[in-house]
């Protein structure tokens, strides 16, 4: 199991230059986990494609369903004093430090693509050109 952040799961329906390496990714390590958070960052992606009319209600109902199935039974809340904690370490959002906090928790490794993390977690971050690679 991999922990993943919302843009991995995003570039997975979305297209984006990252797109194929998610869908290689998923190919790779199929069991992504990730923080409940990740449900309302992907709803405020797809509201803002929604509001630029670059995709229609029902594909992003259909996106949200089908990220939703992805990581079914993956999903966890993740308790406030770790996240807290990681905060005071870096200077990373205590949204990006959920994602951290549960890979260090799962012993998981969190791929991302967001810098800041992988400059700040080495120790639990990979990117996911790098991860691909391993």
């Amino acid at each position: 199991m991999i922990v993943v952040d919302t843009n991995i799961i995003g570039y997975l329906y979305l297209t984006s230059e990252y797109s194929a390496q998610a869908e290689a990714l998923y190919r790779k390590a199929p069991a992504w986990a990730a923080p409940l958070l990740w449900r309302s960052e992907l709803r405020n992606v797809l509201a803002y494609y929604l509001r630029r009319q670059l995709l229609r209600l029902s594909d992003a109902t259909r996106i949200m369903g089908a990220a939703t199935n992805l990581v079914a039974g993956r999903e966890f809340q993740v308790p406030t004093l770790p996240v807290l904690e990681l905060v005071t370490k870096c200077a990373c959002s205590a949204y990006d430090c959920e994602f951290v906090a549960l890979a260090l928790a799962l012993k998981s490794p969190l791929v991302t693509v967001n810098r800041q993390i992988l400059e700040q977690f080495p120790a639990v971050a990979i990117g996911l050109e790098e991860y691909l690679a391993s």
